[in-house]
């Protein structure tokens, strides 16, 4: 009996060596805890090579989580062959159909290429008309090649779709820098008239700052675009930094906005845009609290928007500063909620 047992466990554990181990999904979910949003699903969608989205938007996501209650989940650009996180592969970011049941899409990514098949799950949500927020380079956020949504792409020419989704859906695609990259930095000003926004509550003067540059946008901003905060040149990347004198900021360059588009059935969607919000930027409490309000106000949940939002820093939270290749390799998404 015993030597029957001693083989049958040999038998067993020769098995189990050899089942092949479930891959942890491509993706993190953090879910919601107690507050407003309790109910509400956000989906966060990473994939620049230069801004560090990959690591702002789950610092971003666990803030909405813990303080707020709303269940996050983000995606990342994915290498397919190491299972690896890599901002430099353009044409792979897993998870997309869950657009199908998210309430809000948070995206912040830049010139993808996404197939067909993966796009198609960003198209049937802006179908719907459902909100959108969108941060930095999202403006330029997908260059489709021969792509059946190639009017998505940020150089589009098609008539009524010019500027693709970033022109149309967030209201500008990519222009310049109008701040010197790398060298001068950006505070946020509330633009004027726009005191009482619900976006702008419990935002000090000066709080919101980001060692990214200021972006350049053609102005008047289309359609019912509405400058919420304006982008302040600064002299260097630090916050106390004083204001360049000058042209650059004569007038503001708007850094924040809201506007609204309608969807092919003619649903509206309400949009906020943010030009700010790499991971550096995030370090900023000013403009952790801009954004949390922003979808917020995206969701429709204006009045929901505390007077002061906690929008303290989940974890250890040490960005790093934005480059080319920056990235941490070899990181999985679960390695995110370490």
């Amino acid at each position: 009996m015993k030597r029957f047992c001693f083989v049958l466990m040999t038998i067993l554990t020769v098995t189990l060596i050899n089942v092949p181990a479930v891959a942890a999904d491509p993706w993190i979910t953090i879910p919601g805890e107690s507050g407003p949003g309790r109910g509400k699903t956000i989906l966060l969608i990473s994939g620049d090579e230069e801004y560090r989205s990959e690591e702002a938007l789950p610092q971003l996501a666990k803030i909405l989580a813990k303080h707020h209650g709303f269940t996050c989940t983000v995606l990342f650009a994915i290498d397919p062959a190491t299972g690896t996180i890599n901002p430099n592969v353009t044409n792979n970011i897993p998870g997309l159909e869950a657009l199908k049941t998210a309430d809000l899409m948070v995206i912040f990514t830049r010139f993808r290429n996404l197939p067909d098949d993966q796009m198609k799950h960003v198209i049937d949500y802006l179908d719907a008309g459902k909100p959108v927020v969108g941060m930095r380079t999202a403006t330029h956020a997908f260059n489709l090649k021969g792509s059946a949504y190639q009017k998505y792409t940020w150089t589009s020419n098609e008539p009524g779709f010019e500027g693709g989704f970033g022109k149309q859906i967030l209201g500008e695609t990519w222009v310049a820098h109008h701040g010197a990259h790398g060298k001068e930095g950006t505070r946020g000003i509330v633009a004027p008239g726009q005191e009482n926004h619900p976006i702008v509550r419990g935002i000090t003067p000066g709080s919101i700052f980001g060692t990214t540059d200021v972006y350049t946008v053609k102005l008047p901003l289309p359609g019912d675009s509405q400058p919420i905060i304006l982008g302040e040149v600064t002299q260097s990347l630090q916050p106390d930094s004083p204001a360049v004198e000058g042209k650059k900021n004569q007038p503001m360059m708007p850094v924040a906005w809201t506007k609204t588009y309608t969807s092919p059935s003619g649903k509206t969607g309400r949009v906020f845009t943010t030009t700010m919000g790499a991971s550096q930027d995030l370090l900023a409490e000013g403009t952790r609290r801009m954004l949390v309000n922003g979808c917020y106000w995206a969701l429709g949940m204006d009045d929901r928007i505390p007077a002061k939002s906690d929008v303290s820093l989940v974890g250890r939270y040490e960005p790093s500063p934005f480059k080319f290749n920056g990235f941490k390799p070899g990181m999985k998404p679960q390695d995110w909620l370490k």
